[in-house]
């Protein structure tokens, strides 16, 4: 009887997450379409045109590894631009003090991250996402500080509203974009190759939470991922369970309404494995490929190993 309200319990837990998700993603959608309006495009474009003509009246650009961007040269940048919009404040002339070393624009690249000075007190921060190789979206980030010594702030920017925007202030925010564009084409891609295999699937909107259901012949396995934080690309907690199906029919027809002879799903070890330590789209073509064979050793005794 136990056993049976493992199942039931199971049921229910499953059923409420996806009635869940299932919402939230229909008010994504809604919120999707109404922050896709003319009025948040005409704000990427204005970005867009503003860095990318900072950008081509840069003098440089300068390639740096991550341990090179650091708090000391976030300040130097900072300094410079305050600099700047000072010398412009009091001389009234652009051509003024032509060879002063803090009139050299300089644009920083860290990896997928690129800084730039822009007009005012304002620095820029462009993030070049992508996925395998494959460019996707192009995120901006305006900081603003009223004077050199005071915090830097957002002033706009156009990243995705569920990412905590607050974060950049504290350089974490290229990690949150970058790292949620990797986790929402991971469950893309294999939706695009596997989605005629899979019953349902439900994440949330930073796709730091994931739920899928495997349709396979003899079982149904039901999968749960959940991320550590929004940084990560790869689940720290993940449960995979094999529901014996087919073995369950057959142990409630025979048993004629004996409950205890009901089996309890099973976990797959080896499936939790790849999903903690691959793509998802590699784990799941991992799992699909020894799923026949885990299933046979588990319920070949007519009850879970």
């Amino acid at each position: 009887m136990g056993e049976v309200n493992f199942m039931q319990e199971e049921d229910i837990r499953l059923e409420t997450t996806r009635a869940r998700f299932a919402n939230v993603v229909k008010r994504h959608a809604q919120l999707t379409e109404r922050l896709s309006r003319d009025s948040d495009k005409m704000i990427f474009e204005r970005l867009q045109k503003e860095f990318e003509a900072a950008r081509a009246s840069q003098s440089q650009e300068i390639n740096l590894d991550g341990e090179q961007w650091n708090d000391g040269l976030l300040a130097t940048v900072r300094e410079q631009v305050h600099m700047e919009a000072d010398r412009k404040t009091t001389s009234g002339d652009a051509n003024d003090m032509p060879t002063s070393h803090f009139q050299e624009k300089v644009t920083y690249r860290v990896g997928n991250k690129v800084i730039c000075c822009l007009e005012g007190t304002r620095i820029g921060i462009l993030y070049e996402t992508s996925f395998a190789g494959e460019p996707c979206e192009l995120y901006h980030c305006v900081l603003e500080s009223k004077s050199f010594l005071e915090k830097m702030t957002v002033l706009e920017h156009t990243i995705p509203f569920f990412l905590p925007i607050r974060e950049v202030e504290n350089d974490l925010l290229s990690s949150n974009a970058m790292a949620y564009v990797d986790r929402r084409e991971q469950v893309r891609l294999v939706k695009e190759l596997y989605g005629n295999q899979i019953g349902e699937l439900y994440h949330s909107l930073p796709y730091h939470m994931i739920e899928f259901v495997l349709e396979d012949s003899d079982c149904k396995v039901t999968v749960s991922l959940r991320y550590p934080d929004l940084v990560s690309v790869l689940p720290t907690r993940v449960k995979v369970l094999a529901w014996p199906m087919h073995q369950y029919k057959k142990s409630h027809t025979s048993s004629a309404g004996a409950m205890g002879s009901q089996p309890i799903p099973a976990r797959l070890s080896y499936a939790e494995d790849a999903l903690r330590t691959m793509s998802l789209p590699e784990a799941y073509a991992e799992i699909v490929l020894n799923l026949q064979q885990a299933l046979q050793q588990m319920f070949q005794g007519g009850s879970p190993c």
